[in-house]
């Protein structure tokens, strides 16, 4: 068997659509939703991740300011900028993007972020909500990865799934979602004694550590969904993830590419957070 591709992109498609429609139906009321993204230092990597992110707000009638700072930016004036942007009712969604220069203290950051435009979900009053189930926000690529199951009709309820990987950012919000659909969650990492174990009896595995080749066809199930989070460079330079794709594709029911699969879900979601954020707003 090959397993079928879930396309990230395609996906994206459709619900940036329907992000489109509703952001002009605020914008029409009066009630543009803004995004301000706060970049501090000069990460490659993050400078590319954050013009992607302004790109989609603009593509989607989406109002999304861009702050950057240099990396000497003291503590105290990064919480002074979110002090002020917390208070601006234009701007419905706050994104500090990570990593942080290391003399800022990036959870004393997020924390300072009002929970009700913390689009990302890190802030802990989120997280905690998340925790019972209800929500303010989810993190972006976990929700992203639960459209990818809504989207192809993959079920959970009952379904063992395993998350490889621990960090509050993907894997504990992941496992905590898929619990809260039904499934019978499993988290390994990089303590855990034999990781194959756990994932041969799943139905569902998201590999979520930034380790290439974590997850081979002699650890999945024949049909098995699999989710790669992971984001790698190969000996090429190629961008690759977590999982095996060559051999795993030959074993799983599903799979996500790399790239194409959970990256453009990410984006996405975060577009889906900040137009919840402004028709909360708009309805208070």
């Amino acid at each position: 068997m090959t397993a079928q591709l879930i396309d990230g992109n395609a996906l994206s498609k459709t619900l940036r659509a329907d992000v489109a429609v509703r952001a002009a139906a605020l914008t029409a009321r009066g009630h543009q939703p803004g995004l301000a993204v706060v970049l501090v230092g000069d990460n490659p990597a993050s400078e590319v991740y954050v013009r992607n992110k302004v790109k989609a707000c603009h593509d989607n009638g989406l109002h999304s300011v861009m702050d950057r700072f240099p990396a000497t930016l003291a503590e105290h004036e990064l919480l002074a900028h979110i002090a002020k942007l917390n208070a601006d009712p234009a701007i419905h969604g706050i994104l500090v993007q990570l990593p942080l220069p290391a003399h800022i203290d990036s959870h004393k950051v997020i924390e300072a972020i009002a929970p009700e435009k913390d689009v990302d979900g890190f802030h802990v009053a989120n997280a905690g909500a998340l925790m019972t189930g209800k929500p303010l926000f989810r993190p972006c690529t976990p929700y992203g990865v639960m459209k990818m199951f809504e989207a192809h009709g993959i079920g959970l309820q009952g379904a063992n799934a395993v998350v490889i990987g621990r960090s509050n950012i993907v894997g504990k919000p992941m496992a905590l979602l898929l619990l809260e659909a039904g499934a019978t969650v499993t988290i390994c990492h990089s303590k855990t004694r034999d990781i194959g174990h756990h994932t041969r009896a799943a139905d569902v595995i998201v590999a979520a550590t930034g380790r290439r080749n974590i997850l081979t066809a002699d650890m999945v199930k024949p049909g098995a969904t699999v989710i790669d989070v992971g984001m790698n460079r190969n000996e090429e330079g190629k961008l690759c993830g977590d999982v095996d794709f060559a051999g795993v594709r030959e074993v799983a029911g599903y799979i996500t590419p790399v790239p194409g699969g959970v990256g453009p879900m990410t984006i996405t979601m975060l577009l889906v957070n900040t137009i919840e954020a402004a028709e909360r707003a708009a309805q208070a």
